[in-house]
């Protein structure tokens, strides 16, 4: 079932504005070049405006549904928050924020549930840590009480004697009687007053936002180290300082923001609250919608169970169309497109060894995948190589990415479980593996920036395999699948 209307022609119509503006001509006479491009992907994040940085920042908002409606309880959240509606205004109006922004935090924090509690100590409806806590007004009350211990100790008695007694002791211990970060009507005004202050000492409520989950500290350094990057221009951003990072033009700022994206993907958050913002709209506006494409983004075919990446959410049962060997071969050159084998041309070489290795009898017809999978891996393979050679690092050559499984069909797996998985994704033809780990540092870096940022945008999903950690398992998202076909029929037009 394809995404609700609403939402799928919106993301279409960002995708294809996006695209539009992206358009080149320009060949290189060492390797396949598309014509087609992404605007300001990989190395191209040197060249971007202020008008691609809005649109990039556009879907990177969309990219982030996946982020909130693969959990369960995405519909009863958003019912929860509009509830307290009395109190998110009254919140927005001694704060001056918008109230759609506060239910936005709530919803992303605890998807409305005033006694959430993280295990790394935030609790309530807006996930307030103790020592921020303080620093909002809101109270913890604790009393004092004691335990008694009883032991038994070893004393000397009479004549040096050991003997045995037992001795009671009382131990205190901390109750805490009342936690106003659990009571919704103090928590969320608490925390809008204290995002104005974040705002009002930031100079943006983007960067306000930011700092409510890195903290000030952290928005302090990556404002300071946003204002001294090449080509962002004033005023800074938070959409600016993230799109800026770059390996080429801004290493500092890229170092920085990689570092805070492993610890707890903060440079995100800004959009993540944004895509709340939007959704939490739909679900008041058109709440039948809001269901339906929560119901997209749940796992198919068990939609109790939460989606773990994209590709159990893209790739539905209806996808997996190839059961035997027979199946791939009754849609040899229809649906399924034999691979570009060129390697210092594409940028990619095929491990033939290891594809087909279960059926090696058969092996050319698994030396197939959809022209949207062979499409979305030369281009991968472009943008690496674009990258990594404007990277400019010393004795590294490119090597050309190893692919080690295209299509394979369901009886090839053994034992795998039915549905979406690593593995049996392979039966829809519409994902491929690359291996990583044998790449030069440089080029592995590269390479993960541009799945990255390919990701961000929602062109495509990736994710480690979990037999192998040097195994990257890749696939493009269903509307982008047009865009990556018509650049391989350009790489098989291609002359060279």
């Amino acid at each position: 079932m394809p995404p609700p209307v609403s939402s799928f022609n919106m993301l279409r119509a960002a995708f294809f504005l996006f695209l539009a503006s992206s358009t080149s001509t320009v060949a290189h006479s060492d390797y396949f070049a598309p014509a087609h491009r992404i605007s300001g992907l990989g190395v191209g994040r040197s060249e971007m405006s202020g008008e691609l940085v809005n649109e990039r920042a556009k879907l990177m908002m969309d990219s982030q549904t996946f982020f909130f409606l693969r959990d369960q309880r995405a519909v009863v959240g958003a019912e929860r928050i509009e509830k307290l509606s009395r109190i998110f205004d009254e919140a927005a109006r001694s704060s001056g924020l918008p109230s759609s922004l506060i239910k936005a935090i709530a919803f992303l924090e605890s998807f409305g549930d005033p006694l959430a509690q993280s295990p790394a100590g935030p609790k309530g409806i807006m996930q307030v840590a103790g020592a921020t806590a303080r620093d909002m007004g809101l109270r913890m009350i604790y009393t004092t009480r004691y335990r008694t211990v009883i032991e038994r100790k070893s004393v000397k008695g009479k004549r040096g004697k050991i003997v045995y007694r037992t001795v009671r002791q009382k131990t205190p211990y901390q109750v805490l009687l009342r936690d106003e970060r659990l009571v919704p009507e103090r928590a969320i005004p608490a925390a809008a007053n204290y995002l104005a202050r974040l705002q009002r000492n930031l100079g943006g409520l983007d960067w306000a936002v930011f700092a409510y989950h890195c903290g000030v500290g952290c928005v302090g350094n990556m404002e300071a180290i946003t204002e001294r990057a090449h080509g962002i221009s004033k005023p800074i951003t938070v959409a600016k300082m993230f799109f800026g990072a770059s390996p080429v033009l801004n290493r500092e700022l890229y170092d920085e923001t990689k570092r805070e994206m492993e610890r707890d993907w903060s440079p995100t958050y800004w959009f993540r609250v944004m895509r709340a913002e939007q959704l939490l709209k739909m679900y008041r506006e058109d709440r039948a919608t809001f269901v339906e494409l929560a119901n997209y983004y749940r796992s198919d075919p068990e939609l109790a169970q939460r989606a773990q990446h994209r590709l159990a959410v893209w790739l539905k049962s209806d996808d997996l169309l190839y059961q035997s060997c027979d199946d791939l071969k009754r849609n040899d050159g229809k649906r399924l497109a034999r691979v570009l084998d060129d390697p210092d041309y594409f940028g990619f070489k095929i491990n033939k060894e290891a594809i087909g290795a279960a059926d090696w009898a058969n092996r050319d017809y698994y030396l197939q995948a959809t022209p949207a999978a062979l499409g979305t891996l030369t281009y991968i393979a472009f943008e690496t190589r674009r990258l990594h050679d404007a990277m400019k690092i010393k004795s590294e050559k490119f090597v050309p990415l190893e692919v080690t499984s295209l299509v394979r069909p369901m009886d090839s797996m053994g034992h795998a479980s039915p549905g979406p998985t690593e593995a049996v994704a392979h039966c829809s033809g519409q994902v491929f593996d690359v291996r990583y780990d044998s790449l030069p540092a440089g080029e592995k870096e590269a390479l993960q920036f541009v799945l990255d940022d390919m990701g961000y945008e929602g062109y495509l999903g990736f994710i480690d395999e979990t037999t192998n950690s040097g195994t990257m398992h890749i696939g493009c998202s269903p509307s982008s699948r047009e865009f990556f076909a018509q650049i391989f029929q350009e790489a098989l037009g291609s002359k060279h």
